[in-house]
C-alpha cells in the first residue's frame, strides 16, 4: 500500500510526529484497514523524501501505542483499532475576558503597598532554606509544619494575647480557603449568624457547605448580643477587632456577652476573624476575643495577607479542642496546601523577630500616609470618616451626593469605588458613603488623587 501525505520542515513539530500522527489517524479512522501491510522503512522514506531514521521513528512510536505489530522478515501490519467516530468542527478559542484598565489611583481595601514588603530579609532566609533544606521537598504535616506552628504560637501570645499552642494552629492556603475547612468542620444544621453590614464571603464559603446564614444588625458596639440570642444560630462569625466594612473595635463589654452567649449551651461557637488586627494607628493591637478566657469557645482565623502581601497565600487559624479533634480525624490528610520552603522562610521570619520590625516599619507609613490623606479629605464642605483608627481602610461621608452619584463620578474619573450598602443585607446603610482603602495608594499621588475625586464629585 502506499502512504502520502504533506510533511511541513518548517513546522513546530519534528517530521517524524507529523507521520505519526498521520499514520495513527489514518488507522484510527480506518482508512488503513486491519492487517493491511505498511511500506518498508526504506521504500517509504523514498517516497515521502525524508529521511529513513525520520519512518523508523514513526514506526516506533505507532508500535509502543499498539497501531501496528512487526512481524520478523516481512514488516509491519495494522493491528485491530476499533474507528473513531468523525469529529465535529474544531473547537473556537475561547476568547479571554478583557481585563479592564488600571485605576488611576487606587482606594481598593484589598491592596498593600509593595514598597514595603521586606525583600531584602525575605530572600535571604529563603536562599538558606533551599539550600539547607532539601528535606523539605517532602510531604510535610497536613496542620502545617512545626517550627512555623510553633513560632506563630509565640507570636500570637505576646502581640493579641491569644491561647493558642502549635498543636491548635492549622496552617493553610489563604483564610477563605481556612474558613470552608472550618465550616465543613461544624455540625450538620448549624446556622451561622453574620453581621450586618459585613464580609460577603461568609455568604459565599456557606452557601458551598449549604449552611444557614442569618444577617444581624451591627451598632456601634458590634454584632447585636440581643438580636443573636433572639435568633436560632448556633455559631456567631465576627470582626472584633476590627470590623469591615465599619471599621468599628468591639468594646470589651460586648466581648464578654459575646462568650457568655457561647458557653450558654454545648455546640456554640464563635469565628474570630483577625484580618488586619496588626495596625492600629492609635494604640496598641486589641487582644483577641480568643484569649479572654480559658478554652473559649472561639476558633480564630488569621492571616499574612494584609500584614505582608496578598499574593502570599498563607493563612492560619486556631481551633478549640472539639473541632480540633475533628479536623484529624481525617477529613484533611491530603497534604500541606502552603509550600514548605515558604512556610519554613516564614517561621524563621517570624522568629528573629524580622516580622515585628516590619509590622513597626510597614504601621508607621500607613499611619502617615492616612493623616496626610485625611487631612486632604478634611478640606471637603461637610466631609466626615468614621472606622478610621486601625486597619487599611476607612469609611468617608460626603452629604452633598448620594452613594450612588459619589461612585459613578468617580468610576468616570477612572477611580473605582465602592459604596457601603454594598456590604449590607439587610442593613440600611449610612447614606452617601464611601469604603476607601489607602495600603495602595503611593505617598505622592495622595494630592493628586484627592483632586481628582473633588473634581469628579464638584466638592
Amino acid at each position: 500500500m502506499e502512504i502520502t501525505c504533506q510533511l511541513n520542515p518548517a513546522a513546530d513539530q519534528p517530521l517524524y510526529e507529523q507521520l505519526y500522527r498521520h499514520i495513527a489517524s489514518e488507522i484510527g479512522r480506518g482508512r488503513i484497514p486491519r492487517d493491511a501491510r505498511l511500506p518498508s522503512r526504506r521504500a517509504l522514506s523514498r517516497h515521502l523524501r525524508v529521511s529513513e531514521s525520520t519512518v523508523s521513528a514513526a514506526y516506533g512510536l505507532l508500535q509502543d501505542e499498539g497501531y501496528i505489530r512487526p512481524q520478523e522478515k516481512r514488516g509491519f501490519f495494522v493491528n485491530a483499532v476499533q474507528p473513531l467516530p468523525e469529529g465535529g468542527p474544531a473547537p473556537q478559542p475561547i476568547a479571554q475576558p478583557a481585563a479592564g484598565p488600571a485605576p488611576r489611583f487606587d482606594f481598593s481595601t484589598s491592596a498593600t503597598d509593595a514598597s514595603l514588603f521586606p525583600h531584602r530579609a525575605w530572600m535571604r532566609l529563603m536562599r538558606e532554606t533551599l539550600h539547607h533544606r532539601p528535606d523539605l521537598l517532602q510531604r510535610g504535616d497536613p496542620q502545617g509544619d512545626w517550627p512555623l506552628r510553633a513560632a506563630l504560637s509565640d507570636f500570637l501570645y505576646q502581640y493579641r494575647a491569644l491561647r493558642a499552642g502549635p498543636e491548635r494552629i492549622v496552617i493553610g492556603a489563604g483564610a477563605d480557603y481556612l474558613l470552608g475547612v472550618l465550616l465543613q468542620l461544624l455540625p450538620e444544621g448549624s446556622v451561622v449568624a453574620a453581621e450586618d453590614p459585613g464580609y460577603h464571603g461568609l455568604y459565599r464559603a456557606c452557601g458551598r457547605q449549604r449552611l444557614s446564614v442569618l444577617s444581624l444588625p451591627v451598632d456601634e458596639a458590634g454584632m447585636s448580643s440581643a438580636r443573636l440570642r433572639d435568633s436560632r444560630a448556633n455559631i456567631c462569625y465576627v470582626m472584633p477587632s476590627h470590623q469591615f466594612p465599619l471599621g468599628l473595635s468591639m468594646p470589651a463589654g460586648r466581648r464578654s456577652e459575646l462568650l457568655r452567649w457561647a458557653g450558654e449551651q454545648p455546640g456554640r461557637l464563635i469565628i474570630e476573624d483577625d484580618y488586619d488586627s496588626e495596625f492600629r494607628h492609635q494604640s496598641r493591637p486589641l487582644p483577641a476575643l480568643q484569649g479572654m478566657i480559658h478554652d473559649a469557645p472561639v476558633a480564630y482565623i488569621g492571616t499574612f495577607s494584609r500584614s505582608l502581601a496578598p499574593s502570599m497565600r498563607l493563612a492560619y487559624m486556631v481551633l478549640p479542642d472539639a473541632l480540633l479533634a475533628r479536623h484529624r480525624q481525617g477529613l484533611y490528610k491530603t497534604g500541606e496546601t502552603v509550600s514548605r520552603f515558604e512556610q519554613h522562610t516564614l517561621a524563621r521570619f517570624i522568629a528573629e523577630s524580622h516580622y515585628t520590625r516590619h509590622l513597626r516599619r510597614a504601621g508607621n507609613a500607613y499611619a502617615a500616609r492616612l493623616q496626610r490623606l485625611l487631612a486632604q479629605l478634611s478640606d471637603i464642605p461637610g466631609a466626615s470618616v468614621s472606622g478610621e483608627q486601625a486597619g487599611l481602610h476607612f469609611l468617608l461621608t460626603i452629604p452633598q451626593l448620594s452613594e450612588q452619584a459619589l461612585v459613578d463620578r468617580a468610576a468616570a474619573a477612572g477611580i473605582p469605588l465602592h459604596g457601603l450598602s454594598e456590604y449590607c443585607r439587610q442593613a440600611k446603610a449610612k447614606p452617601s458613603t464611601v469604603v476607601m482603602g489607602f495600603a495602595g495608594l503611593r505617598d505622592d499621588q495622595i494630592d493628586e488623587a484627592v483632586a481628582a475625586l473633588r473634581a469628579a464629585w464638584g466638592v
